[in-house]
């Protein structure tokens, strides 16, 4: 969990500093639309790859379709933290 919070720190620097060269900097630049397609299609990725088997693929995607789920929550500036308290309020032991 304290890599994810890590994580969100870099992204949140990456979105106020937009270092030249930057992946995630560069996904901010172009905006929200943008965002919003790498997550369809990394969501799609993911579908394909439990869908196959593979867990390395599984993985890999899984791994895309995270990191760019928290640049969506950076951008919108919903921090990790409140989603991770919501999921705590719809446990039920």
């Amino acid at each position: 969990m304290e890599f994810l919070r890590d994580l969100e720190n870099i992204l949140k620097q990456r979105k106020r500093d937009l270092p030249q060269g930057s992946y995630t900097a560069r996904l901010f630049q172009e905006g929200e639309d943008r965002i919003l397609k790498k997550i369809i299609e990394e969501a799609g990725e993911v579908l394909l790859a439990i869908k196959s088997g593979q867990k390395e693929d599984i993985i890999h995607e899984s791994a895309d379709l995270i990191f760019h789920l928290l640049v969506a929550l950076v951008e919108k500036d919903v921090s990790l933290e409140e989603v991770i308290l919501e999921l705590k309020k719809r446990h039920k032991p």
